[in-house]
Parts: structure tokens; sequence; C-alpha cells
């Protein structure tokens, strides 16, 4: 109990158990699950959640940025719930481990946002 007060209340969570926690898509499928979040360091809002889609036992996925508010928590789940399917994760900006993107580059931020449907965190 002492694990969970130290990293987890009822309004907030550390960011090592966010990174590893399951991606599943309405339907309850998995779809991925978190490897990072990327922080606005002016803020402290959370800005992306780097989501490892694909490959076969972590060889040859890729990382996708989502933005934050695309993701909601479902307790009964324990992960997050994206309103997307396979399809639309396969053809979302996405970057492999050699091709770290620009992560100041506000056009590519914006083709993320527009992807998703979700409000630039900038705005």
């Amino acid at each position: 109990m002492a694990d969970v007060a130290r990293d987890e209340t009822a309004d907030l969570i550390s960011s090592e158990k966010v990174e590893g926690t399951a991606v599943m898509n309405k339907q309850g499928e998995k779809v991925g699950s978190i490897e990072s979040v990327m922080i606005e360091k002016r803020s402290g809002k959370v800005a992306y959640a780097v989501m490892s889609f694909g490959g076969f036992l972590g060889i040859g996925h890729d990382h996708h940025p989502v933005p934050w508010n695309a993701l909601v928590y479902d307790t009964n789940l324990n992960g997050y719930v994206i309103d997307a399917d396979r399809a639309r994760l396969e053809a979302a900006p996405k970057y492999s481990g050699a091709q770290a993107p620009d992560w100041s580059d506000r056009e590519w931020g914006q083709r993320i946002h527009q992807h998703y449907g979700a409000r630039p965190y900038w705005e």
C-alpha cells in the first residue's frame, strides 16, 4: 500500500507507472503500450504519450506520438483507451528509433493532433 501512495493518488500518477501501460481501442483490443511521455517544460502539461505499436516481441515496432488528450484512462481495463482502430494507428504519424522527430516542429505536431482529432497542447 505504501508504494501506491508514493506512486499514485486519486489525481496524480508517477511517469514510471504510466510507462508500459497498455493502450486499447474502444473494442477492448490491445493496440500498443506507452513507452514514454513528453512533457511541456514550461506548463508541466503532458503533451504526448509515445506509444509502441507493431513489431513482434519489441522488434520492428514504431513509435507513435499520441496527443495526451486523445487518451482516456479506464480503471476497469487498467489501461488507456484511444478512439482509433489498427488501420488508423498504422496511418498515424510515427518514427522509428533511428529517426527521432524534431519535437519542436509545430507543423509535424499539428499533423499528429489533426490525425487524432485532438486539440494541440500549445493552444
